[in-house]
């Protein structure tokens, strides 16, 4: 990133960059960026239990997010293969957003208009499709905003996607909540699609990258070995089989004890007596700020400490946390103890993430940043989805303030991994990128 020549013009320039055409357009995609997760996730959980889905249906729904975590398998064909006609028009980013989106419209649409206890299949179906449109609209995205900014508004760039893609998750979360106070399921996912097609005009509107943002060449088989497997080879020769496999051990569980009380949140708040006026009050908006204001403390930490022992102090308060649900459950639909559950969850929740995203972001390296950092965030991603979707099994077998308690028992095994780690690794290097295999070999 380019310094400034004054100490006066980079502040002046620091707050006009946001107002710049290219990063409005780049807010305007996180916002589409973050719409759909929800619409699969969280806010079709509450659809279901509301309609009298099963908690272990629920659970096992978790499974349509799937897409996200092999995001990386199709990113190479979306990367490479043109749109007839409409990559000439609009170049070879623009026209597949503007044809995922407009698909991604009709199956937000689609999955409205399904019913989850007539007919689960189809349900799961079309959640399914939307999950994997979404994922691919995630890759189009990322790889425009890298495109399309100059080095010096990476930065900013990032912080339009973050700040657009909260609010996505706002509208789908919250939104859908309050509007379906007020109208049936398939017309507040009618709403939902609506929004995504007012994205497919800022598609539409936006700047092409340079001609510096082509398609790498060379032949496909070639392209598709370097954009997958030489980033795993890699990672596997630098660090060796035992320490690359512990590490990935540890990116699998360090998140899933969150996961795996998380996915039964929003059904334990609608069988417990909250409305969703309430939920969308508390989790959807109050909650997005928490979250927020963790990642901020989260970076802080890490400055401050180190990125190892801040994994341990938030991973033990994010495990602490589930604690509050079965206080929760204990309490009964007490509005105000919502908040400090609520509260008490996504702080910690967000300084999990802060630590747990600079960790990531030590162990790749430079030459393939982006493609092991897809890949480590992929396997992080199968454990919220894959491994945490029997919790509904477990929540249909126990009493609420059981279920939350063993979720807490969840977290250990993510945590016995790093304290192993944090033994074997010097704490004078936590700072810089470590050599793992010398750190950690017996």
């Amino acid at each position: 990133m380019s310094e400034f020549s004054s100490p006066v013009a980079a502040p002046r320039r620091g707050f006009r960059v946001y107002l710049e055409k290219r990063l409005l357009f780049v807010f305007a995609m996180g916002f589409a960026s973050g719409l759909p997760l929800l619409l699969t996730g969280p806010t079709l959980a509450i659809w279901m239990a509301e309609s009298g889905v099963t908690l272990t249906a629920i659970g096992f729904f978790a499974l349509v997010g799937t897409p996200y975590n092999v995001k990386f398998l199709w990113a190479p064909l979306i990367d490479r293969v043109p749109i007839p006609v409409l990559t000439r028009l609009l170049g070879r980013r623009r026209s597949w957003m503007v044809v995922i989106q407009v698909t991604l419209g009709g199956a937000i649409a689609m999955l409205g208009l399904n019913d989850p206890v007539r007919d689960p299949l189809l349900t799961a179906l079309a959640a399914l499709l939307v999950a994997f449109l979404s994922a691919s609209q995630d890759i189009v995205i990322d790889a425009y905003r890298i495109e399309i900014l100059d080095d010096d508004q990476q930065g900013a760039g990032v912080a339009m996607t973050q700040a657009g893609y909260r609010l996505g998750l706002i509208a789908a979360g919250a939104g859908a909540l309050y509007l379906a106070e007020a109208m049936p399921w398939d017309t507040v996912y009618a709403v939902m699609a609506g929004l995504i097609v007012l994205a497919l005009g800022a598609s539409i509107r936006a700047p092409a990258p340079g001609a510096a943002a082509v398609a790498p060449g060379g032949p496909p088989a070639a392209g598709l070995q370097e954009a997958l497997f030489h980033p795993f080879a890699e990672f596997f020769q630098r660090n060796g089989i035992k320490v690359a496999l512990l590490v990935l051990a540890f990116i699998l569980l360090y998140k899933l004890g969150d996961a795996f009380a998380g996915v039964m949140a929003n059904p334990f708040y609608v069988r417990i007596g909250f409305t969703k006026s309430e939920i969308a009050t508390v989790s959807k908006v109050f909650g997005v700020a928490a979250t927020l204001a963790g990642v901020f403390l989260g970076g802080a930490l890490v400055q401050r400490f180190g990125v190892l022992w801040s994994l341990l102090g938030c991973g033990i308060l994010q495990m602490l946390s589930n604690l509050m649900f079965a206080a929760q459950a204990a309490l009964g639909p007490e509005l105000w103890f919502l908040f400090v559950t609520i509260g008490v969850e996504n702080l910690s929740g967000g300084l999990g993430s802060a630590a747990f995203v600079a960790y990531i972001s030590m162990l790749c390296n430079t030459r393939y940043t982006g493609t092991q950092f897809a890949l480590f965030t992929s396997l992080m991603a199968f454990g919220r989805t894959g491994l945490s979707s029997v919790s509904g099994v477990v929540a249909d077998h126990t009493d609420w303030v059981t279920f939350f308690g063993l979720s807490t028992l969840v977290a250990l095994p993510g945590l016995v991994v790093l304290v192993y780690m944090m033994r074997r690794l010097p704490m004078d290097r936590q700072r810089a990128k470590p050599d793992l295999r010398a750190a950690l070999e017996d």
